[in-house]
């Protein structure tokens, strides 16, 4: 019996000792280098200013979002938004969902007050703002799965601040009925074709039992909903990747779809193949949403 027990105790601990060092090595991994309290909550976020920032002269500001059950240090790594920012002189800031694994609350809710993870990034422009010299016509938000879906609600909802937004392998499950800009949001859309996470053709997933709309059919609406007329005209293709830009807009769209692409930033650092698919180096996301970007000032539309 003593035995037993004795082996039980040594389990027991062998499995907290595990436990502690899976926690120490996402505390490790998700570095954050600020805080800020909003809505009563502790945020943390990943602030990159690169040395080409000049204190004189307004800098752009580039907000990306991580996807669920990851961090501002994974999207920083896998996006490579640091190297552009050292190349063309933006801040990048990376902020940090909340839960466990962490996520953002992007589903939205009826009533006046806007979404808590919304007042957070106004309240973290505002910090940025007052720390450095922002470009307040040139904020920039994207992200990846539930963060792309996230720079969609701030389209949404934080319009009058957020001067075009970019998604990758977007999770946007926000109703369009509860998304009221006061302004139409220039947008850039990439998402695979043989996304296991987000299906390309909606519904749920192996993942999630979420009813994800159509890809296709989601950016056929927001061209509508941003006043484009015409037929989209067809983009260069780039390898594995075809895109299509929509013309005679109120506000911009375009949309890359990346044949066999899996849920995953194109161009970026591979995730692992068997959970998220193929990453596709044909074209780089991360370039082709900044020359986007590039295009669009509040001042503009």
């Amino acid at each position: 019996m003593r035995t037993l027990i004795r082996v039980i105790l040594i389990a027991l601990g062998a499995l907290a000792l595990l436990v502690a060092l899976a926690a120490g090595a996402f505390l490790l991994a998700n570095r954050t280098n600020g805080t800020l309290v909003s809505s009563g909550e502790k945020r943390a976020y990943l602030l990159y200013v690169p040395d080409s920032y000049d204190p004189t002269v307004p800098a752009p500001l580039v907000v990306s979002f991580h996807g669920f059950a990851e961090w501002p240090a994974h999207q920083m790594r896998i996006s490579g938004w640091n190297e552009l920012a050292d190349r063309y002189g933006f801040i990048v800031v990376y902020p940090s969902g909340t839960g466990f694994p962490l996520g953002w609350r992007t589903h939205g809710t009826a009533g006046p007050t806007p979404p808590i993870d919304v007042l957070f990034v106004s309240d973290l422009i505002d910090e940025l703002e007052a720390r450095f010299n922002i470009d307040a016509t040139r904020i920039y938000a994207n992200g990846l799965s539930n963060g792309g879906g996230m720079a969609f609600v701030l389209s949404c909802a934080l319009s009058e601040r957020i001067a075009a937004i970019g998604g990758v392998s977007g999770a946007y499950l926000l109703p369009w009925e509860l998304c009221t800009p006061s302004r139409p949001v220039p947008t850039i859309v990439f998402h695979g074709t043989d996304d296991p996470i987000v299906p390309y053709q909606g519904g749920p997933s192996r993942s999630f039992n979420i009813a994800f709309p159509a890809i296709p059919a989601w950016v056929a609406m927001l061209a509508e909903r941003n006043g484009c007329h015409e037929t989209p005209v067809e983009l260069p293709r780039m390898g594995e990747a075809t895109g299509v830009a929509y013309s005679d807009c109120s506000a911009s769209v375009a949309f890359y779809t990346i044949a066999g692409g899996g849920h995953a930033w194109p161009g970026g650092e591979p995730l692992p193949e068997m959970i998220v698919g193929h990453t596709t180096q044909d074209l780089n996301a991360t370039q082709l949403m900044w020359d986007f970007f590039q295009a669009h000032r509040l001042t503009d539309d």
